[in-house]
């Protein structure tokens, strides 16, 4: 290699420099001819030890000094051949870093006046290489580029689910094509060849389809999604240099996806003069090239499918490190707010300036609280987008028929909660599809459209957002998971357990009632982690299911991870936080509703229904007052289909409290979730109800 790494920058900032000129360069005008030439000849002067680049920029120079000596302006054919240049230049420059021969520059001519090549099934050697990212000089750019790559790969998904079910919809392929033309030409000037050579491709695919001369069929929309994904690994790598320092470090294969890609052009019997021009290496002659900086300002964000792009004035991104420190300040300003309600309770008489100036701090702080976690919250529709992919791809997989039907997509939760329940949904989604729906012939034959259906649906209840997923397959057995959990052990041979909570069992670890293991689920390993992951969010799952008819499972989860309703109670001296989501009733029994049963230690008989009483001063080996459960209070909770009662001293309040971490010491204490500050300055501890039966 014979230029040194200086000389690359330098040629790269010349080539942004002509592309920026030819911007406003148009036929029949000698605007920019002058600059033009003197950055061509620039180009020459810093390639003169590399003829592989000085070669073609010789022949340019050449043409340019004509028109200068003959006084004539710009036309189209010189005005092609520059463009065409300069989307050359990135991937010649990346071929000789790696030590490749570059491609030959095209002779590329207008559309309008010399028909252009067909497409060739030739691979692109310099395709298949390393994303050379340039962390120095662009981590800005570079960031803006990956925050609207994702933006447009999550439009491109959402675009090509939709045409599949209607081919012929003009504007959510117009939505697609912008994407991968922005992601193009972002991805070309930032010298990210992978990138920017398949996004080309793949547009040239698309401009095929805009012009009528191809159908997108299932296959076509298939490979699109598969060089989609590629993007979004290339991308991933791009938020990893951009988030920890650490440079890509390996190749991401697009060339397999490239030949793919030009095979289904060529196979839809596009004539040369119909197919645009596709350049043996990754350019885009016909299209005019912007420099980085303008190209990554231009492009607006991604527009909604079937609808028109939204202004960008109205959005700002932030950095969500910020958002969390907001949190952070709000959570702070919650607890001196409430320890100054308790103050002016003690200190002021009601109605006294200091009550009603507390009051209205009162009310600022509720509204800066809610506004600070509405700044937390997105909606789920990304996740479920990436369950419609799923379903789409293990239909086909399992040769099934199925309609799967979204609800409530824009629901919005805490940004931590939509990043968390994705895998959980996963696993759920491939037991509905894999065990939940029958094959087409078992459905015909219980009497069932040969097509099933999945019902992916998200919906506010009171301060939780429950996400709902059914489907009208063959359903769960209840006596057949009660069989299986006595063959395995998880439960004793006689337990008596009411149908939720037998339904309950399957989320055991290694608990599988499939009849065969398939590549997809049947292994008993998923349930589990699915009941872990949603506890882990403070939400829980109710299962309803009825045999031939279909199964709904139902996620609870709270609205935000940082600030809960909690019921304030007190054992002895100490007081705990029982979370308002878990706790059905509290009352003061009767001596009489409460009893030992042999082997199962303290019952409350509850309307008939004997539940497991526990005394939480014993849990905690901490003095309590109430010696007896009908001289306390005694709170009903539930957790995954357990139901008990825990007996307290007395119940204090019920109030919003901020999550603390309990710091590594007391981590991963059972039955505790975590910590809180009350008004008065004292810490009480949140109680976990599902970690807590477990314990008990």
């Amino acid at each position: 290699m014979s230029l040194s790494s200086d000389l690359f920058a330098a040629i790269e900032q010349t080539a942004n420099r002509l592309a920026t000129e030819l911007v406003l360069a148009a036929p029949g005008r000698d605007d920019g001819l002058v600059p033009t030439y003197s950055l061509v000849s620039e180009l020459c002067e810093q390639c003169m030890l590399e003829p592989r680049l000085r070669e073609p920029l010789a022949a340019i120079q050449a043409e340019l000094d004509r028109r200068l000596e003959a006084a004539q302006p710009f036309d189209a054919d010189c005005l092609g051949r520059l463009r065409c240049l300069v989307e050359w230049l990135p991937a010649a420059l990346a071929a000789l870093k790696f030590g490749a021969d570059p491609q030959p520059l095209a002779s590329a001519r207008p559309a309008a006046t010399t028909p252009a090549p067909a497409a060739t099934s030739e691979p692109v050697p310099t395709a298949d290489v390393l994303l050379e990212l340039n962390l120095g000089e662009n981590r800005e750019l570079l960031a803006e580029f990956h925050a609207e790559a994702v933006d447009h790969l999550q439009q491109i998904e959402a675009a090509l689910l939709a045409l599949e079910h209607q081919p012929d919809d003009p504007e959510a392929l117009s939505s697609i094509f912008r994407s991968f033309h922005t992601i193009k030409g972002n991805a070309g000037f930032l010298g990210l060849v992978p990138m920017h050579t398949l996004a080309h491709e793949v547009e040239t695919l698309l401009d095929l389809a805009r012009n009528h001369r191809l159908r997108l069929n299932s296959a076509v929309i298939t490979e699109i999604l598969r060089s989609r994904d590629a993007l979004q690994e290339l991308t991933q790598q791009v938020a990893l240099a951009l988030e920890r320092g650490v440079l890509p470090s390996q190749v991401i294969p697009v060339g397999h996806l490239i030949r793919a890609v030009k095979l289904l052009a060529e196979s839809r019997g596009v004539s040369p003069a119909a197919a645009p021009a596709a350049a043996p290496g990754p350019a885009a002659p016909t299209v005019v090239p912007l420099p980085v900086a303008s190209a990554l300002a231009a492009d607006h964000a991604p527009a909604a499918v079937g609808g028109a792009p939204k202004a960008a004035s109205h959005t700002v991104r932030v950095s969500t490190d910020k958002l969390d420190s907001i949190m952070d300040v709000v959570g702070e300003l919650v607890i001196v707010q409430s320890q100054l309600i308790e103050t002016a309770r003690r200190h002021g008489d009601d109605g006294s300036p200091l009550q009603r100036n507390v009051a209205q701090l009162g009310r600022i702080t509720k509204e800066l609280q809610h506004t600070a976690m509405a700044l937390r919250m997105i909606p789920i529709k990304p996740t479920f987008q990436k369950m419609e992919r799923l379903v789409r791809d293990l239909a086909r997989d399992f040769d099934k028929k199925v309609e799967f039907v979204t609800e409530g997509e824009d629901t919005e939760l805490d940004r931590t909660v939509v990043e968390e329940i994705g895998d959980p949904l996963v696993h759920m989604v491939r037991n509905a599809l894999d065990h939940g729906l029958e094959t087409t012939a078992g459905r015909l034959a219980a009497g069932k459209p040969e097509t099933g259906t999945v019902h992916l649906r998200a919906y506010h209840q009171g301060s939780n957002i429950v996400i709902e997923l059914r489907d009208d397959g063959r359903g769960i057995d209840p006596d057949r998971i009660y069989r299986k959990a006595v063959e395995k052990g998880v439960i004793a041979a006689g337990a008596v357990l009411a149908r939720e909570e037998i339904f309950a069992l399957i989320f055991a670890p290694g608990f599988s009632t499939a009849e065969k293991v398939t590549a997809v689920s049947g292994r008993g390993v998923g349930m589990d982690v699915v009941k872990r992951n949603i506890e882990k969010l403070r939400g829980k799952i109710e299962i309803d299911s009825t045999v031939g008819r279909g199964s709904t499972f139902k996620i609870r989860l709270p609205l935000t991870m940082a600030i809960i309703d909690g019921l304030v109670v007190r054992v002895g001296a100490d007081r705990f936080i029982l979370p308002s989501t878990t706790v059905q009733v509290a009352l003061r029994p009767a001596r009489e509703h409460v009893t030992t049963v042999q082997g199962r230690g303290e019952v409350l008989d509850l309307r008939g229904r004997l539940l497991p009483l526990h005394r939480l001063h014993r849990r905690f080996g901490i003095p309590g007052d109430a010696q007896q459960p009908w001289e306390g209070i005694v709170v009903v909770v539930e957790s995954s289909g357990r139901v008990c009662a825990l007996l307290v001293d007395e119940m204090i309040s019920k109030q919003e409290v901020v999550i603390k971490s309990l710091g590594a010491f007391m981590q991963g204490l059972p039955g505790v979730a975590g910590g809180a500050i009350l008004g008065d300055g004292n810490i009480a501890l949140i109680l976990d109800p599902g970690s807590l039966l477990q314990a008990a």
